[in-house]
């Protein structure tokens, strides 16, 4: 059945979202008033978003204490009660402000669909952090398509591998690289050459720094450069110095390039230590042809001491 045309002005922006993942098969429900229950309404067992910025939250609470909920919420019912597709964050910046109800447009969607529309929804904000952004994409590319994410990462490579000419293009190719472009020209975020090449790799980052990414303790570019430290514990020292003191992605270069000095000086020293030891125990010492080169190298280890 296709969307309510006599939807309000700001419905039919949201509704928008709807038909684009589910054409005809969305059904708006018409409401017996405008607002319904906060108390009415459960949050889906998972989410796109995550983490809400606490002050960005207290900003938007107090925005409508003064103006009200400037975008109804969408919901469908739901065990005799309404499920939350998409609104989370006004919804809690509604618990704060106080109000004991909210504007909604309900409509009646499966779950798969419902999934579609909260992930686009999510994804079309500007205050997801880019591990959120990533996951939500990867996720709604697998709803799309019918595949498991590992599968949805290895059609992204191939289909990389076709652009370049390593691997010849088929049909069933083509129809998923339509399907993969119009999901990211519907997010408006990236390209899928741009997604494969600098977001994936986010989710192979260390538990600490994925942790922090989340949390929004940390942004995504600080994270790649402490994720080069390869030491585990020389990683967390300095993730745990960067959130604490707030260091600028610069001062994070710095101090990689600090301990990565360190490092390689105490592996010079090391490695002096062992060839000298090796040298006292060997025999090579009372070797008439080899005593003049190795005479000759000492000397010339004196020369950069001085």
């Amino acid at each position: 059945m296709p969307l309510n045309k006599s939807a309000k002005p700001a419905q039919k922006m949201k509704l928008s979202v709807v038909e684009q993942f589910t054409g005809d098969s969305a059904k708006v429900i018409p409401a017996n008033k405008n607002q319904i229950p906060i108390s009415e309404i459960n949050l889906p067992s998972a989410q796109p978003r995550r983490y809400f910025d606490p002050e960005k939250l207290e900003s938007l609470a107090k925005s409508i204490q003064e103006r009200g909920v400037l975008e109804p919420l969408l919901v469908r019912p739901k065990d005799d009660k309404y499920e939350l597709i998409a609104g989370e964050r006004r919804l809690k910046a509604s618990q704060i402000a106080g109000l004991e109800e909210v504007p909604v447009i309900i409509l009646d969607l499966d779950d798969t669909a419902a999934t579609q529309v909260r992930l686009i929804e999510n994804l079309q904000r500007e205050d997801l952090n880019p591990l959120e952004e990533t996951e939500g994409i990867l996720e709604l590319l697998s709803l799309r398509l019918g595949e498991k994410k590992e599968e949805v990462v290895k059609l992204l490579q191939r289909l990389e591998h076709e652009e370049k000419g390593k691997v010849a293009r088929n049909v069933t190719g083509s129809e998923n690289h339509n399907i993969i472009e119009e999901v990211f020209n519907s997010t408006g975020r990236m390209s899928w050459k741009s997604f494969l090449r600098n977001r994936l790799p986010l989710l192979n980052l260390p538990p600490e720094l994925l942790q922090a990414l989340r949390g929004g303790r940390l942004e995504y570019t600080k994270a790649k450069e402490i994720n080069k430290l390869k030491n585990e514990e020389a990683r967390k020292e300095l993730l745990e110095e960067a959130i604490s003191n707030n260091l600028s992605l610069n001062q994070v270069k710095d101090k990689i390039k600090e301990l990565s000095e360190v490092k390689e000086t105490s592996e010079l020293k090391e490695k002096v230590k062992t060839t000298f030891s090796r040298l006292k125990n060997s025999k090579v010492l009372e070797d008439p042809k080899k005593k003049p080169k190795i005479e000759k190298l000492l000397q010339q280890l004196d020369k950069l001491l001085v």
